[in-house]
């Protein structure tokens, strides 16, 4: 559940949770149908590990997929663990896409790993 008590049914993914990509197969059996390409306000980084990180408080924008979840409790409690949320390097949060949709998405919480903002926001483009 969020700080108001709202347990969201979305989850915005913008890197390795993405289908293709190497968490893919943790959020996989969780969503109801293909998403859609959304997008949020931030910075996407390269952390120079083999996977992103972003920050929901700049000015740019972040570039995605957008999933209603089943199970979401479930779901979120899986992502928690395998985002490292409960040791603060990954925290979940609410964002909210430019489309208007209130939906989860994780947020890093280790300003190291920041090492290269990526411009256009899009972890799949940032070479």
């Amino acid at each position: 559940m969020d700080r108001t008590g709202q347990l969201h049914d979305h989850l915005f993914v913008y890197g390795t949770l993405r289908p293709g990509e190497v968490r893919w197969r943790h959020l996989a059996p969780f969503v109801i149908d293909d998403g859609i390409d959304a997008t949020a306000s931030g910075d996407v980084y390269d952390t120079g590990l083999g996977y992103p990180a972003a920050r929901f408080d700049g000015a740019g924008r972040i570039v995605g997929r957008l999933y209603r979840l089943t199970r979401v409790a479930e779901a979120i409690e899986l992502l928690d663990a395998v985002e490292q949320a409960v040791r603060g390097r990954y925290e979940r949060v609410v964002v909210t896409t430019h489309d208007g949709v209130a939906a989860w998405a994780y947020q890093c919480g280790d300003a190291e790993l920041l090492v290269r903002r990526i411009p256009s926001g899009d972890w799949t483009r940032r070479s």
